[in-house]
């Protein structure tokens, strides 16, 4: 009859100590691996940084869409806002990323205005 108990070890030592038949990898360039950490951090706090900031940008122009003011002044003024903030979020992306600030992508902060300004017409 086989017995449900697994059989003892025979062999001496832990098994959950270092096995020297199977040594740990050797990292070969540690510095490869440090720039690759800091670019995925680089990435990973401009994603939220532009995340956050272009929210702020979107709240701008959902304040200016709901704005019910017959002169627009106030709902120009806030697309114009939301630009502005859009701007910075693209130079924020860019500053982190250790880019020039000043360069077209800027334009692309624009967005945000152009949204506000076609919806309030």
């Amino acid at each position: 009859m086989a017995s449900s108990v697994p059989a003892r070890r025979t062999e001496k030592g832990r098994g959950h100590l270092l096995d020297l038949d199977a040594p740990r990898r050797v990292v070969g360039d540690p510095s490869a691996e440090d720039r690759d950490l800091a670019r995925v951090q680089r990435w990973v706090m401009s994603t939220i940084a532009v995340t956050t900031i272009l929210h702020l940008s979107g709240g701008l122009v959902v304040a200016s869409v709901m704005l019910d003011e017959k002169p627009w002044s106030s709902q120009v003024g806030l697309s114009v806002m939301a630009g502005v903030v859009g701007v910075l979020a693209v130079a924020t992306g860019l500053g982190i990323h250790g880019r020039r600030l000043v360069s077209p992508w800027l334009l692309l902060g624009l967005v945000p205005t152009a949204i506000g300004l076609w919806l309030i017409r």
